[in-house]
């Protein structure tokens, strides 16, 4: 159903001190402009502004901005009113409807924000009303994820060092569920970052550092072993460069160390307050989903149950279902690129962890043998897991595997016989 057209159009171009505003009605004629700052000052002559064309708490003026964070746009998401984040690049086109000249200024882009609510509205979704306890599950999950990212480049760092000066130390901390990320490696690395050093650690010195990462199971048996490859004759490096090295892999230490620390922080805060939503059950009824990876989830959905059109819309937006490109006799299917990352990243973990399920477990099965890769069966298997929960959350279900798959497990058993 078509929204009745609005009188008066707002659009802001944001930048970091201060904030153009252009006010334009139905026939696109602008009614009013202003540059206000940003800041509380900025915030109540904004508020003066719309209230002068017809802004009502039971109609406000609907918002175009180039942005979907910061404070400005928090605060107009407080009054309810509908805001609009607007691509930049989308509203680059719009800028070429008008002229060709590629004049660019602050005005002018408020302006075409403002008429592209106009004229465009229908075909641009305002963000979602989510609640605050949601708003702060995204900000503490994001937070988490990028911490991890993190951990992991500065990991993948420290790994590339060793590698020219300390490859036993890689060998050393090469173990199941152990990597130099792990507690026991940031430990005895600090304290023994160069092969020189790690050789002259005694039993007792040992004992100590892993005692203190918080290994408390076959410590001897790691004293032996950790012994055994520190002190095997080995490739050095020039006494000085070897040295050199070592405070730089200190240096990386430090920082793997307060990545690690700040992600498990966070992965506790996020716990933590995931727990309270009441989606919380649903979503973590669902396979490979636990409180971690279902506020990842949580995240990127929301709980604005009118946010998508239906599940064909969230696919789209996760990127999980395929993208179809005809023109004349060319028919090509392939994968989505513009997509939210970080729902695509928690996909795969999820997609993967579902495996153990019997249902996800035969659907990927199924789609390995019509001929789909690794990553491809994964990616089906999340858009069919992403529709049941879609339709789950809507109407206020747990995950009942029955229902999801009711064909795929069947399928799965007479293949095994």
């Amino acid at each position: 159903m078509k929204e009745a057209p609005v009188t008066v159009t707002c659009g802001i171009d944001w930048s970091e001190k201060h904030h153009d505003v252009a006010l334009v009605d139905k026939t696109g004629t602008l009614v009013a402009k202003r540059r206000i700052s940003d800041d509380a000052e900025g915030w109540r002559v904004l508020v003066e502004l719309l209230a002068e064309h017809g802004d009502h708490p039971d109609d406000p003026i609907p918002v175009a901005i180039e942005t979907s964070r910061g404070l400005l746009v928090s605060c107009l998401r407080a009054t309810s009113r509908k805001v609009y984040a607007i691509n930049p690049l989308a509203v680059a086109r719009y800028r070429e409807r008008h002229s060709v000249a590629r004049a660019k200024s602050d005005h002018a882009d408020a302006m075409t924000l403002a008429n592209i609510l106009r004229v465009d509205a229908a075909h641009h979704r305002p963000l979602p009303e989510d609640s605050e306890l949601v708003q702060a599950i995204a900000v503490l999950a994001r937070a988490q994820q990028d911490a991890v990212w993190n951990r992991q480049q500065l990991a993948n760092q420290l790994r590339s060092l060793l590698r020219e000066y300390f490859p036993a130390a890689l060998k050393a901390f090469h173990v199941k569920n152990i990597g130099l990320t792990s507690r026991e490696a940031r430990a005895v690395l600090q304290a023994a970052p160069t092969p020189g050093a790690a050789a002259k650690l005694t039993f007792r010195r040992l004992h100590a550092l892993l005692r203190g990462s918080g290994r408390q199971r076959n410590i001897e048996t790691w004293i032996d072993r950790l012994q055994a490859l520190f002190r095997v004759e080995q490739l050095r490096q020039l006494p000085l460069v070897e040295e050199a090295l070592g405070r730089q892999a200190q240096a990386l230490l430090l920082q793997l160390d307060a990545a690690c620390r700040a992600a498990d922080q966070l992965a506790e805060a996020t716990g933590e307050a995931f727990g309270r939503h009441p989606d919380a059950a649903i979503i973590t009824s669902f396979p490979g989903l636990a409180d971690l990876t279902g506020a990842r989830v949580l995240a990127e959905l929301g709980d604005d149950r009118t946010r998508f059109a239906g599940a064909r819309a969230l696919k789209a937006y996760a990127g999980s279902a395929p993208i179809t490109r005809a023109s004349g006799k060319s028919l090509v299917v392939h994968h989505r690129k513009v997509k939210n990352q970080r729902l695509a990243a928690v996909g795969y973990v999820w997609s993967f962890a579902s495996l153990r399920a019997p249902g996800p477990r035969a659907h990927y099965d199924y789609r390995r043998a019509e001929g789909d890769r690794h990553s491809s069966a994964l990616r089906n298997t999340f858009n069919r897991m992403l529709g049941c929960l879609f339709h789950c959350l809507q109407n206020r279900k747990t995950y009942d595997e029955s229902a999801a798959f009711p064909h795929r497990r069947s399928m799965r058993l007479s293949h095994a016989s």
